[in-house]
């Protein structure tokens, strides 16, 4: 779970900025964006096997 505090004389508007950064670098706000739309299964399985580091072929 993710908590701003204010810092001394912050504004309401630099402590939204600072939550919003921490959402995008813990990947909430890619994960809400993915989960927002159906995704056919098809789609699923191309986007996991795109992620997937791939091994070079041994010769």
């Amino acid at each position: 779970m993710i908590r701003v505090k204010s810092r001394g004389n912050e504004t309401a508007e630099q402590m939204l900025r600072r939550f919003k950064k921490l959402c995008e670098k813990e990947g909430l706000t890619k994960d809400i964006k993915r989960v927002a739309y159906y995704e056919k299964p098809s789609e699923k399985r191309r986007r996991r096997t795109r992620s997937k580091p791939r091994l070079k072929p041994m010769r």
